[in-house]
C-alpha cells in the first residue's frame, strides 16, 4: 500500500479536498488524524486508521488541542496538510469588520499557529502542504480579504520552509482555481448565485471546467510523498487561470 506506516494530520478534512486528500491516505494505508468544525456526520464512515476531532482553526485553544490529540494519537508525523478555510463572496463596500477578521483568523492565523503547533511532531523528511488559491494572485471581485488572507499563507509558507529546512522538512503550497466541492469554497451564498459563480468559472478558466476534489488532492500528495527535493513552491491546480492562458477558439 503506497502510505502504509506514514501518519497525517488534515485540518479542514471533512469535505471537498481534504476529505479527497483524507480518502486517498486511507486507501493507501496511512493513519489520518482530521479535524473540521463539526466532525459527527463522517463518525464510523470511513475506512481504515482515521481518527476526528471538531476543531474551529480561528480558536487557539483549538489548535493546542490538535498539538496534543496529533502528539498522544500519533506521535510523529509524516505530512501535515493544512487546509481549513473561510471565503464569502463579500464586495468591498459590503465587507464588516467581522468578516474580515473571521476571513484573516481561520486562513491565516489559524494556518499559521497550526504549522507552529505541529511543526515538532514532523519527522525529518516529512513536509507540510498548504492550501492557497488562485485568488492570491488575482483580483477576484468579492473576494478582497480573502485574497489577501491566502497571500499571506503564500508568504509564511516561504519562511516556514526556510526555518525547517535545517530538519530536512519540506514546505510548500497547493493553489487551486475553481474546484467543484459542495460549497464551491464560498460560505453563505444563496444557490443561485453560487450557479452564476460557477458558470463563470468555468468560462474564464481556460481548460472550462472545474477541478475535481481528486485532481487537487493528487497534486496535495505529489508536494507531500514525491517531490522530495522540492520546498518553498506554490503548485497551481487551476487549469491554467493563474497563468492567463490564451486557447484559440
Amino acid at each position: 500500500m503506497k502510505y502504509l506506516g506514514k501518519k497525517a494530520v488534515v485540518t479542514g478534512g471533512t469535505h471537498g479536498m481534504g476529505l479527497a486528500v483524507v480518502r486517498a491516505l486511507l486507501d493507501g494505508g496511512a493513519e489520518v488524524l482530521l479535524t473540521g468544525r463539526d466532525v459527527s456526520p463522517l463518525e464510523g464512515k470511513l475506512p481504515g486508521k482515521a481518527h476526528l476531532l471538531s476543531s474551529d482553526a480561528a480558536r487557539l485553544a483549538d489548535v493546542d488541542e490538535l498539538g496534543a490529540v496529533a502528539a498522544s494519537t500519533l506521535g510523529e508525523l509524516d505530512l501535515v496538510f493544512v487546509n481549513v478555510g473561510f471565503a464569502t463572496l463579500t464586495p468591498w463596500d459590503a465587507a464588516t469588520p467581522e468578516v474580515y477578521d473571521r476571513t484573516f483568523d481561520v486562513n491565516t492565523k489559524g494556518a499559521y499557529f497550526t504549522a507552529q503547533k505541529l511543526a515538532p511532531l514532523v519527522r525529518p523528511g516529512g513536509s507540510f502542504v498548504f492550501t492557497t488559491s488562485v485568488a492570491a494572485e488575482a483580483g477576484i471581485a468579492g473576494m478582497g480579504p480573502y485574497s489577501a488572507a491566502k497571500a499571506a499563507v503564500r508568504s509564511f509558507a516561504r519562511t516556514y520552509a526556510a526555518e525547517l529546512a535545517p530538519r530536512g522538512i519540506r514546505v510548500n503550497v497547493v493553489s487551486p482555481g475553481y474546484t467543484d466541492t459542495p460549497t464551491m469554497g464560498v460560505t453563505g451564498v444563496p444557490a443561485e448565485v453560487l450557479a452564476e459563480f460557477k458558470a463563470a468559472g468555468d468560462e474564464i478558466t481556460p481548460l472550462k471546467r472545474h477541478a475535481t476534489s481528486e485532481e487537487v488532492a493528487a497534486a496535495v500528495l505529489f508536494l507531500a510523498f514525491e517531490a522530495t527535493f522540492t520546498t518553498g513552491a506554490d503548485l497551481p491546480v487551476d487549469g491554467g487561470l493563474g497563468q492567463r492562458l490564451t486557447l484559440p477558439a
